[in-house]
């Protein structure tokens, strides 16, 4: 199987480790552990990941263009620099009214009950 993730130790444009293909949402995932992934996604415009939900917090920044992100019926707009969590267990779908691309953190541990 291939290894897809960004090559270690060197600088990357985030931005340009996906292109835009029309009529598409384009995924890559550049870390892939057993505790999380760091994925990049593009989106052409009007595409869209349906409604799901997932059991883990999905730190989401906008690194090209804007997204149209809606948490448990509740539409936020997140342009070029800004972020959103989508906090577990809430249901989203995240729309491409113009095109954008993405970097989606998801960390799998950490859930347990910790006290502060």
């Amino acid at each position: 199987m291939k290894n897809n993730e960004l090559e270690k130790s060197f600088t990357h444009e985030l931005a340009d480790t996906v292109d835009y293909i029309p009529g598409s949402v384009v995924m890559k995932a550049i870390l892939k552990k057993k505790t999380g992934t760091v994925t990049v996604l593009s989106f052409d415009t009007g595409e869209a990941l349906l409604s799901k939900t997932s059991p883990f917090d999905n730190f989401i920044q906008i690194i090209d263009g804007e997204a149209e992100i809606i948490i448990n019926e509740k539409s936020s707009t997140i342009e070029t620099g800004q972020v959103i969590i989508i906090p577990a267990h809430a249901r989203n779908i995240v729309k491409a009214n113009k095109r954008f691309k993405m970097l989606s953190t998801i960390i799998k541990s950490g859930y347990e009950d910790i006290s502060i």
